[in-house]
């Protein structure tokens, strides 16, 4: 159905700690209003990450070509010389800024996974400027991912100027994007994805009840952390539960991997169920690694995983 899959997003490197405790037992509700806190963190990780490479990583484990389009600053070449291991990872597509730096995410999660996160942009404030249309062919799907704002809005309009069907993830800029162009960047996509509470964050900026959401979003997908995920039309409602790690030993970069274990499936032309478990699946891989390019499978094993947790077999093997 589709060649390629392109991805445009954050190229980061992820600067990863993990706290003992609960971030409630030291937040207090009523002094929200002059927050002053600081955490003692027991594991700190610098790892290769970004939603761009992200999903392109699990995208390559499952056998799905991808073109990277992404800003990367002048401390990009480990991360390439890494990224060159992968073969169906084309990064033609990534623009080196010499004067600037990476973009750099810092993360902490506390032991009920919840997590704080602060983002330098770096190089990705360039984004803007790359012409993803030089890029793009017709038999390609695109991910509009989190991303400079006003690139996000750029890439979503090329995307239906070309004819290319995309995958629409605004993530944090959903209080920064306009209501105009969050309503037609929703409007011409084809999937509209976000945790549970990005997609209520939408709903209410655009005073939107379920209904019209589903009314202007081809596909809806909710996805709910350990409850699994949901996956919404106008005409049908599908649960996902979740799969079942192995051990619980970080929970970021999860999301990208269900993404692009959903869109494995999706570029394949499979049942929205059927991508809905793959990305499940591939979600959990992440969840047992520390780190969100650290996990690995190959075919034979995610096929296992996928038939354990779901009591049916992987429509093919890629």
């Amino acid at each position: 159905m589709f060649k390629r899959v392109v991805t445009t997003g954050s190229l980061a490197f992820d600067h990863i700690m993990r706290m003992p405790g609960k971030f409630s037992d030291h937040i207090l509700p009523d002094k929200i209003h002059i927050l002053n806190v600081g955490f003692l963190v027991k594991e700190f990780n610098k790892e290769f990450g970004g939603t761009s490479i992200n999903v392109a990583y699990t995208l390559s484990l499952l056998g799905v070509p991808s073109l990277v389009v992404a800003s990367a600053g002048k401390d990009f070449s480990p991360y390439r010389e890494y990224l060159d291991k992968f073969k169906k990872i084309d990064l033609s597509g990534v623009k080196i800024y010499e004067n600037e730096i990476c973009s750099q995410g810092f993360v902490i999660t506390d032991s009920n996974n919840n997590q704080i996160w602060g983002y330098f942009k770096g190089a990705m404030d360039n984004n803007s400027s790359l012409k993803l249309g030089n890029y793009l062919k017709k038999t390609d799907f695109l991910v509009v991912g989190p991303n400079d704002g006003q690139a996000m809005i750029k890439f979503a309009k090329t995307a239906l100027s070309l004819g290319v069907k995309y995958m629409f993830d605004p993530a944090f800029n959903i209080p920064h994007l306009s209501k105009e162009d969050l309503k037609s960047s929703i409007r011409s996509s084809t999937i509209l994805i976000g945790n549970d509470y990005e997609i209520e964050l939408i709903k209410r900026r655009l005073l939107w009840s379920q209904a019209k959401l589903l009314k202007n979003a081809a596909i809806v997908v909710t996805t709910l952390g350990p409850k699994g995920a949901i996956i919404e039309t106008e005409s049908e409602k599908i649960l996902i539960p979740a799969a079942r790690p192995l051990n619980e030993s970080d929970p970021t970069g999860a999301g990208d991997a269900f993404r692009a274990g959903f869109l494995a499936g999706f570029v394949r032309g499979l049942p929205l169920e059927v991508c809905g478990k793959m990305g499940a699946v591939a979600s959990v891989y992440t969840v047992e690694k520390y780190g969100t390019q650290t996990h690995h499978f190959t075919a034979n094993e995610f096929a296992r995983r996928f038939r354990t947790n779901y009591k049916e077999e992987l429509p093919f093997l890629f």
